[in-house]
């Protein structure tokens, strides 16, 4: 049986985020199912979760294939670890439709709604570098602000389902505010509307 693929300590690997763009495999890698007839999310939960299950597939297939892309991926010395999905906000039906989740004033805002890390690189600060490339992805196609909704688990841990949606601390080390809160929970903890101003391309960890 093949080894699953795990972060390599003690050494330091070469850790890089790409946009998904032309990456779908990759992409399913991460988010996809081992069968192709099984149920999954396949992040559209965010983006349409009308779509039937068995389509989920090929729709992010071809958001792979379309400019900008759906969201960055985290590759560890060449092998993918992670994902983040990031796009406007305006092409996410659950944030249109969104009653917990406050709409921004600001034109031009992207969200980043997902975070997803393979088991064997997690602990390792991956989410930090997709959220870091998450922002430089958004602010080279346009973007005037970013905005994530993270749970604020104060001292304590969210578990790894829960923790899909990123923390307040893990924002804010990125350079985000609050911007305000939210009617929404995840593991129990209250979610934030995270907020960073772009303008112009960022450099990678800026």
């Amino acid at each position: 049986m093949p080894t699953r693929p795990r972060y390599p300590v003690p050494t330091v690997p070469v850790v890089e985020v790409h946009p998904a763009l032309g990456r779908f495999e990759d992409f399913a890698a991460v988010v996809g199912t081992r069968r192709p007839d099984a149920r999954g999310c396949w992040c559209m939960a965010y983006r349409d979760s009308r779509v039937p299950p068995p389509e989920r597939p090929e729709y992010m297939r071809e958001q792979c294939s379309t400019d900008p892309g759906p969201g960055v991926l985290v590759y560890v010395d060449d092998v993918v670890a992670g994902w983040c999905s990031v796009a406007p906000r305006a092409t996410y039906r659950r944030l249109l439709r969104s009653r917990t989740i406050p709409a921004p004033q600001e034109p031009d805002t992207w969200s980043a709604v997902c975070f997803v890390v393979r088991a064997g690189y997690r602990g390792h600060g991956l989410m930090h570098a997709l959220l870091d490339g998450a922002v430089a992805h958004a602010a080279a196609h346009g973007a005037r602000s970013v905005e994530g909704y993270p749970a604020a688990a104060g001292a304590g841990r969210l578990d790894v389902i829960s923790g899909y949606v990123g923390t307040v601390a893990m924002f804010e080390r990125a350079g985000f505010v609050r911007a305000s809160a939210t009617g929404g929970r995840s593991g129990g903890r209250p979610r934030w509307v995270m907020r960073r101003a772009v303008a112009g391309p960022v450099p990678p960890g800026g």
